[in-house]
């Protein structure tokens, strides 16, 4: 089994889903001297699950940690509240400290399939962010300008159109920087949407009388519908998804995404890549495949990925139904097909309903429905609603 040196791990970590890095000569004479450096990563819980676009960040930080340094993961449950506008074209609304708790209750189990957690320092940043005085603030604040944070993409374009920018907004910057100050951070690794935020950090701990962070910009991920991979945009994979979802969404990717995914998702690196990029031209099928299977076994196993990849294969090649159907009841003998396909959650709105049945993506017991007003009739035993390739649910009725 061939075993990468060390240089070559540092190259891969250097190189590998890597947009940016500043500054690359300092962090790469920082690893030959041999200092155990503080990495920190910031994750604002926003939502109570983490996608595969966010994961591959923390893969990087465990290419640190394997090498012998100290992840330093900052959880931000205070500027989950202010919202971070790093590429949002729209105003945040602010979070409730109530959402904030609960969306932070599974996040360690989480990170806990890409990170050694015992090895972890933990830190909250409404532990200094919620002191920070008037005063405090404005002096980090004269380190910039509103020329500076006008000339950031996602304000430049809203400023542009005449959206509102909140002040609020063009704080977050400033808190995430003092963050790298309060834990004394060598390194921050964080997203490309980030380089802005995470540059701040430098300038602020200069202010402090702090070396400033090297930074590491990870490659972003786009999801399914060809934007960023975005909690708030819902085209998620998550890392929790069941392994029969999870395959089948990863199946649905496009073929300009697959190199992406492998590197990104699947972790498909060395010499494997090359057989994948070859499989690529020769079977996109195939590879696809190598990409989903890759995917799930990383995250439940590669018996949990083998029995997914067999029930995608009877599926969509036979057309025959899954062998683990959800079930929702309802409570009345009959019921407009619109409405199951909402209630059910197999279609997002009603409006989104309509289109799916004109477009004959919708099927009742194997049967197309191209009737939007078709009221279903509901037994004890069920009927078999289908929408699209992987969306089933058996109804029944009380």
């Amino acid at each position: 089994m061939f075993m990468p040196t060390q240089d070559q791990e540092i190259n891969n970590l250097l190189t590998s889903g890597v947009e940016e890095i500043h500054v690359k000569e300092h962090l790469g004479q920082a690893f030959k001297s041999k200092k155990t450096l503080r990495v920190k990563h910031g994750i604002d819980p926003t939502g109570p699950l983490i996608h595969v676009g966010r994961a591959a960040t923390l893969w990087k930080l465990r290419e640190f940690q394997e090498l012998g340094h100290q992840l330093v993961i900052l959880i931000g449950d205070y500027t989950a509240q202010i919202g971070d506008p790093s590429d949002k074209l729209s105003k945040r609304p602010f979070l409730t400290k109530k959402q904030i708790e609960e969306n932070l209750k599974g996040y360690k189990q989480q990170i806990g399939k890409i990170i050694d957690l015992d090895a972890v320092e933990w830190h909250y940043n409404s532990e200094w962010l919620a002191e920070l005085t008037p005063r405090e603030l404005d002096e980090l604040a004269e380190l910039f300008t509103v020329q500076q944070m006008l000339a950031r993409r996602n304000f430049k374009d809203r400023f542009e159109k005449g959206e509102e920018i909140s002040l609020r907004e063009m704080h977050y910057p400033l808190y995430q920087g003092y963050d790298s100050v309060m834990i004394k951070a060598d390194v921050e690794v964080g997203g490309s949407d980030q380089l802005f935020n995470m540059m701040a950090g430098r300038k602020i701990q200069e202010r402090y009388g702090q070396k400033p962070q090297d930074v590491v910009a990870t490659q972003m991920l786009l999801g399914l519908d060809g934007r960023k991979m975005s909690t708030s945009w819902g085209n998620v994979i998550n890392i929790l998804d069941e392994p029969g979802d999870m395959y089948g969404k990863l199946m649905s990717m496009s073929d300009t995404m697959m190199p992406d995914y492998a590197k990104l998702v699947a972790r498909i690196g060395g010499r494997e890549l090359t057989v994948f990029e070859q499989r690529v031209k020769e079977d996109p099928k195939g590879a696809k495949m190598m990409v989903a299977r890759a995917t799930v076994a990383l995250y439940h196993g590669k018996g949990a990925a083998q029995k997914a990849e067999e029930e995608f294969e009877r599926v969509h090649k036979q057309g025959q139904a899954p062998e683990q159907i959800s079930k929702f009841q309802v409570s009345s003998s009959d019921a407009p097909l619109i409405d199951i396909l909402v209630e059910t959650k197999l279609v997002a709105s009603k409006s989104e309903a309509r289109r799916a049945i004109e477009q004959g993506g919708v099927k009742v017991d194997g049967v197309v429905v191209k009737d939007i007003k078709k009221i279903i009739e509901l037994n004890k035993e069920g009927i078999l609603i289908q929408k699209g390739k992987r969306g089933f649910v058996r109804v029944t009725t009380k």
